[in-house]
């Protein structure tokens, strides 16, 4: 009896544990999509090992939303092959994230040159493109900054010139404002740089959520386990 009552307990965090790994299924899908969003709008030539990284965040997530489902049936059945299932594939899943973590750290100098390349040659096309320019001026109103490394990129930008910079540059903006601009009334510094900073800020939150979420996963596998082994001894009882 007491066995059968430690077996249920574990049920009931295991249980509790699969809804926490819906939640965090869908946290990962909501990230990736996002990061793909961005990345997208400001890395348009070709997929590269960085920008694949959000699409990978995205199949983990959906794949942990499943696995989750077959968790949950298995639990609910007490099935053996189901439960060993969720088992395997919640320890594939633990190392595909560790896997991604290592990727993102190891390519985040190539995100941050091909996010500068293709923000200066965006630039290029903001005199002829209204999408491109509603982009450029949303991240520099956003970010507060001006140009890829600084404002005087848009020296070189056709129909710009020295005297000039887009009116999203400016501190309070308002129309025709970045037309022969005050040093001090725009804003200097580049987006790369300040998006970087932003990005270094809440670096240390995505890590927290990351080792929220692999702490639940280890305790979702150990759980899984115990209750396999359950199984397993009912049936040799049997």
């Amino acid at each position: 009896m007491a066995m059968e009552g430690g077996m249920k307990c574990v049920k009931f965090l295991l249980y509790v544990l699969l809804l926490a790994f819906c939640a965090c299924a869908v946290g990962l899908i909501v990230v990736g999509v996002a990061v793909q969003l961005v990345l997208n709008q400001t890395i348009t030539h070709g997929a590269t090992p960085g920008t694949l990284l959000p699409v990978v965040i995205i199949v983990v997530g959906a794949f942990l939303f499943l696995v989750a489902f077959v968790g949950c049936c298995g639990a609910c059945k007490e099935n053996y092959c189901l439960m060993m299932t969720f088992a395997i594939f919640l320890t594939l899943i633990m190392l595909v994230e560790v896997a991604v973590a290592i990727a993102g750290y190891v390519f985040k100098d190539k995100v941050k040159t091909e996010f500068n390349k293709n923000f200066q040659q965006q630039m290029q096309n903001y005199p002829k493109n209204n999408g491109t320019a509603s982009l450029l001026d949303k991240m520099q109103e956003e970010f507060n900054c001006c140009g890829a490394a600084n404002y005087t990129d848009w020296e070189n930008i056709p129909g710009m010139g020295k005297d000039r910079v887009p009116d999203s540059c400016c501190i309070n903006v308002t129309a025709h404002c970045g037309t022969d601009f005050d040093l001090h009334a725009i804003n200097t510094q580049g987006c790369v740089e300040k998006i970087g900073i932003w990005l270094r800020k809440n670096v240390l939150l995505v890590a927290a959520a990351a080792l929220g979420i692999a702490f639940v996963e280890v305790l979702g596998i150990v759980f899984a386990c115990c209750l396999v082994k359950s199984i397993r001894s009912g049936y040799e009882v049997m």
